[in-house]
This record gives C-alpha cells, sequence and structure tokens, in this order.
C-alpha cells in the first residue's frame, strides 16, 4: 500500500488525520485477515507552503520540515496510528527524482523551458480516466488559466515535474539548472521505488483524486510502460458546520489534532472517525463526538464485565461447545461485512453484538473460563482493526482503600518518599486523590 502522506508545514487538522485513521484501519483489517502488508507513506517535505511558512517563522525549510514530522509522529501515535514501515521523504530522493524525469524526457513524454521541466500531458491517452474526466474538458478550464507559467507551456494541461530556483528558496543542481521537484513527481519516484513498478493498493484523500493522483499514473506509467496501481482508495473528507463545509487549512476552519487531544481522549477521535466506511464522508460535531464517547463506552464495559467475572468463571461447562459456534457466527458476519469494501460501520455494529453477547454471558451464575477467555479474545482482535485498545481492568477498590491506609501512615511517620510512590502508584492506576479536612477521598479519572 502506498498512501499519500501529510505536507508538513503545520500541525495535521482531523481531516488529515481522516485519511491516516481510514488506511489504518483497511491495513489492520488486512493483518487480521492474515497479510503481511508493506505500508509506505512519504512526508512532503519540500513544496511552496513549506517554503512561505519557513519564511514567515525565519527557520529553514528542512528545520521546519523536522518540526512537523515530529508533531505528526506524536498526534498520530496519540490516536493509535500504526507507523508506517517506512516514511520517505523528498528531501531524500533528488538523484530519483532527477533519473525519473531525464527518462520521461528521453520518452518524449517531459520537455524543458527555461529551467523549467513538463509533462506533454495529452501524450498519455488514459489521462483522465481515473477521475472521470475527458481531456476536452480538462482543456476549456486549463486555458482559462494565465501567467508566466501558462504562456510558456507547450499546452495548457502540461504540469510541472521541476521548477526553476527563486531568489532565497532551496534547491538542487539539475541538468536543468537548479531548481526544486514539482509535487506530482515524488510520489510517483518514491512509491516505484519502495513497492515496484506496480503496487497492490494507492490511497489517500478524496480531494488528490484530481490532479495528483491522475499526474502520479501518467508520469508512472509513461516511464515503466506498467500498470501503476491495481486499485484506488480514497477518503471522504471531514465536514464541519450546519453546511457541512469540508475542513481544510485554507478555509480556516479547522480543528487540529495536536489541540483537540489535550481536550479530550484520543481514543474518542479515533473510534468517531475508524468506524465509518472509509470513502463516506464524516460530520464532526460536539454531538457526532458524544456519540462515539458513549459508544465506545459501552464496549469498554462490555470488556471489563467480562474480565472482572474471569476471577469466579468455572474452568468448562457443558454448553462450552455452543457458546464457541456462536461466537464464530459473530465472527464470520464481521469479516462478511468488513470485506465488503471494508465496511467499518457494519462492522462495528457486529461488534456491538459481541459487546451485547458478552455482558449477557457475564451476567450467568455459571460462566466457562475457556469460553470468557476465547470471547475476550476475539473481542480484542475486533477491537484492534479499528485501532481500539482496552487494559485490563486496574486496582480493585479494596486495594486502593489499603493504598490509602498505608500512604497515610507513611505521612505519620514522615516517610514523605514512600507516600510520594503510592500517590504516584495511584496516579498511574487513574486513582485521583483529593485530600480534604475529612480525610482523603479518592476518585477514578
Amino acid at each position: 500500500m502506498y498512501v499519500c502522506g501529510p505536507t508538513v508545514y503545520n500541525y495535521i487538522h482531523i481531516g488529515n488525520a481522516r485519511s491516516s485513521i481510514a488506511f489504518d484501519v483497511i491495513r489492520r483489517y488486512f493483518e487480521y485477515r492474515g497479510y503481511e502488508v508493506n505500508y509506505v507513506s512519504n512526508f512532503t517535505d519540500v513544496d511552496d507552503k513549506i517554503i512561505k511558512a519557513a519564511k514567515e517563522l525565519a527557520v529553514t525549510a528542512p528545520e521546519l520540515a523536522d518540526r512537523f514530522i515530529a508533531a505528526f509522529e506524536e498526534d498520530t501515535a496519540a490516536l493509535n496510528v500504526k507507523p508506517a514501515t517506512l516514511h520517505p521523504r523528498v528531501m531524500d530522493h533528488i538523484p530519483d527524482i532527477l533519473s525519473f524525469i531525464e527518462a520521461l524526457i528521453e520518452k518524449g513524454y517531459a520537455y524543458e523551458v527555461a529551467g523549467d521541466v513538463y509533462y506533454r500531458t495529452r501524450k498519455f491517452e488514459h489521462y483522465g480516466e481515473l477521475s472521470d474526466q475527458s481531456i476536452d474538458e480538462l482543456e476549456i478550464g486549463a486555458s482559462q488559466r494565465t501567467g508566466v507559467e501558462q504562456a510558456i507551456k507547450e499546452d495548457p494541461l502540461d504540469f510541472a515535474l521541476w521548477k526553476s530556483a527563486k531568489p532565497d528558496e532551496i534547491s538542487w543542481e539539475s541538468p536543468w539548472g537548479a531548481g526544486r521537484p514539482g509535487w506530482h513527481i515524488e510520489c510517483s519516484v518514491m512509491a516505484t521505488k519502495h513497492l515496484g513498478e506496480t503496487i497492490d493498493i494507492h490511497g489517500g484523500g478524496q480531494d488528490l483524486e484530481f490532479p495528483h493522483h491522475e499526474n502520479e499514473i501518467a508520469q508512472s506509467e509513461a516511464k515503466t510502460g506498467k500498470r501503476f496501481a491495481n486499485y484506488w482508495m480514497h477518503n471522504g473528507y471531514v465536514t464541519i458546520g450546519e453546511d457541512d463545509a469540508k475542513m481544510s487549512k485554507s478555509l480556516g476552519n479547522f480543528v487540529t489534532v495536536h489541540d483537540l487531544v489535550k481536550e479530550i481522549d484520543p481514543q474518542i477521535l479515533r473510534f468517531f472517525m475508524a468506524t465509518t466506511q472509509y470513502r463516506r464522508p464524516i460530520r464532526y460535531s460536539e454531538t457526532t463526538m458524544k456519540d462515539a464517547q458513549a459508544n465506545l463506552q459501552k464496549l469498554r464495559t462490555a470488556f471489563e464485565n467480562a474480565t472482572f467475572r474471569q476471577a469466579t468463571a468455572e474452568n468448562e461447562l457443558a454448553d462450552d461447545q455452543a457458546k464457541l459456534v456462536e461466537l464464530r457466527t459473530l465472527k464470520d458476519r464481521f469479516i462478511e461485512e468488513m470485506d465488503d469494501d471494508f465496511n467499518a460501520a457494519n462492522g462495528i455494529t457486529v461488534v456491538y453484538e459481541v459487546a451485547k453477547w458478552l455482558n449477557h454471558y457475564s451476567e450467568q451464575d455459571q460462566v466457562s473460563a475457556a469460553v470468557l477467555t476465547a470471547a475476550l479474545e476475539e473481542f480484542t482482535k475486533l477491537l484492534s482493526v479499528f485501532g481500539i485498545e482496552f487494559q485490563t481492568a486496574g486496582l480493585l477498590d479494596e486495594e486502593v482503600d489499603q493504598l490509602i491506609e498505608e500512604r497515610n501512615q507513611a505521612r505519620k511517620d514522615k516517610n514523605f518518599a514512600r507516600s510520594d510512590e503510592i500517590r504516584d502508584q495511584l496516579k498511574e492506576q487513574g486513582i485521583i486523590l483529593e485530600d480534604t479536612p475529612q480525610g482523603v477521598r479518592w476518585r477514578r479519572a
């Protein structure tokens, strides 16, 4: 899988996070089904937006890119997105990009004008097929553009592979003079270098279908003469507000993950995005987030109830096999739903049924440890497809009370090191201590 990653000039907003989470779910589902997944997702670290932001902050473009790559890694880790097998960067692939462009020029698919290199779009006969657009319709739109660049191109439809250097901009030497890569060429180069000339799946946001992915196909297939990607997948937008406007930095209506995870449990945001079929739009609002929180809590409660009941479970019961068959039936239904174009909305509905089954079984007078263990193991695997992981129950109430008594005694004995150690231990377990005139009270975070 090759999934277009972020342009690293700012913190990612939750619309960007949608793509990371959607394809993480798809990757995790492949792994759940037993596939080994080679997952490549790039960082665009050379771009007009990066250069502009770097100038505004009085830093170099590489310094800015490093800062926001680190921020991306921190934010996606908070959302439990698995790191890609490889995160290639444009700056590390300049020689590969130059070789790729030279090959396109040799084949007659590209040409140089005053230090710029452009792709001859019309020469690629399949251009527009991915986004279902005709070359004539595209020509009408392109012909209305004006400017110096349009004037020097052979055809209004042609797009840049290499841009000549401007004063005070980062650049590299090339056969056509100092410059930097165009946006579209980078993904063709990195995808084919790290995954081969034909890849199984290429993914990205819906807004990348045209022109970015259309241009990737044109470049890659012109160079290799082979099909670039067998399957193209595009995730839907995140919308916001009563008018369901697409969330974007250009519209200024975005919410960054960096800020949001300071206010809410990142797992709630993860759950909210992971449980919608990847192609469908998601409406972000306070209401939809509260719904996600409530549904996530139902699943957590089922997990905790079953985990707690394991302590009093019998080794085996007469109806164990019948119960295990019920579980296998639910698992088969989950697979059936997810096999249908990764329909996460229907898949999570089956997980809710597993939770209901767990709650009902945990309430029985007699339960089987073998069945509970198998059920919890499968429940955990299904949740993991969506990137949701619950920890086993922490300290019991009696254990908390005992530790608080020990802490009180340590304070009387002026053993403050032990007192602080117990407080930290309780804090790690999500236990908040409150010192009051009536004594110490505690609550779970």
